[in-house]
């Protein structure tokens, strides 16, 4: 992918590793126009880049303070429907809705050095009372899926969910394994062990295919090599045996090119005693 902040790669044939740094915000023509959208990861994007994943086994690794509500609920939808095992980890912050975002693993993993955020969705507005009334209920509702999801996913209540997202509570690696967010605060041993594994099956089987292509080319060089050995003994045996003329018709034998062939016509005349 050419966006320099979503962006993923294929590590081997078991897992593809997706990165989600920058915010998750909506590109729009204006991005377009002044090449700024390379600093946003929006659901369209990402549902492209989701497209070419076909490794059993997801990585997605957030770096982000979030942004819109609805791309972060939109990704997750994304993520959430991927056929294999999916892992998300944070690799610094995941605020906001990238929060939301890393809830989609399966395995879910916040390390010593990363941070949670999570908070209410919040807007700016003007307008009369009855203006901010209806702004704050909307608020509310466009809340809830966060609420929702955290709850489903972690060991809290919806009380206790709430009070924090109005605390806009930072959750740190400990905190975030202890309350559910995460499943583990390292990815597990034995799925190292196996990316490992993979790693090394895979090496010993290209340098199988590098010693068999090696085989085979000793083995075509040996032919020609032969091939050349018969050619300049037959040459030398039949020089010996044919004499002067023998070598004037020889020579002509293993020249291709037809032009030479025909500036030499004389000589095989001479040489069978031929006439036109």
């Amino acid at each position: 992918m050419e966006n320099n902040y979503l962006n993923f790669r294929k590590k081997n044939e078991k897992e593809t590793e997706l990165y989600i740094y920058g915010n998750i915000e909506e590109k729009t023509w204006i991005d377009d126009w002044l090449g700024t959208g390379k600093k946003k990861t929006d659901a369209f994007t990402l549902k492209d880049a989701l497209m070419q994943v076909d490794t059993p086994n997801l990585t997605v690794r957030i770096n982000s303070y979030g942004g819109d509500v609805s791309e972060g609920l939109a990704i997750y939808s994304l993520l959430s429907e991927f056929k294999g095992h999916l892992t998300t980890i944070v690799d610094g912050f995941a605020c906001s809705a990238a929060s939301v975002v890393f809830m989609a693993g399966q395995e879910r993993i916040v390390p010593e050095n990363g941070l949670l955020m999570i908070h209410n969705a919040w807007t700016e507005a003007k307008g009369d009372s009855n203006r901010m009334k209806k702004v704050a209920e909307d608020l509310e509702k466009i809340t809830r899926p966060s609420i929702d999801i955290y709850v489903n996913k972690t060991k809290l209540t919806e009380e206790e969910i709430k009070a924090k997202m109005d605390k806009e509570e930072w959750i740190t690696s400990q905190e975030a394994y202890e309350w559910g967010f995460s499943t583990t605060q390292e990815r597990k041993k034995e799925y190292k062990q196996a990316v490992e594994a993979d790693f090394v099956y895979n090496l010993v089987m290209k340098n199988k295919e590098l010693q068999v292509e090696n085989e085979e080319l000793k083995e075509k060089n040996s032919v020609e090599k032969f091939k050349d050995t018969i050619k300049e003994a037959t040459k030398e045996a039949l020089k010996e045996k044919l004499g002067e003329q023998g070598k004037i018709l020889l020579s002509d034998f293993f020249v291709n090119d037809i032009k030479e062939k025909q500036n030499k016509k004389d000589s095989w005349k001479s040489f069978f005693n031929t006439k036109n």
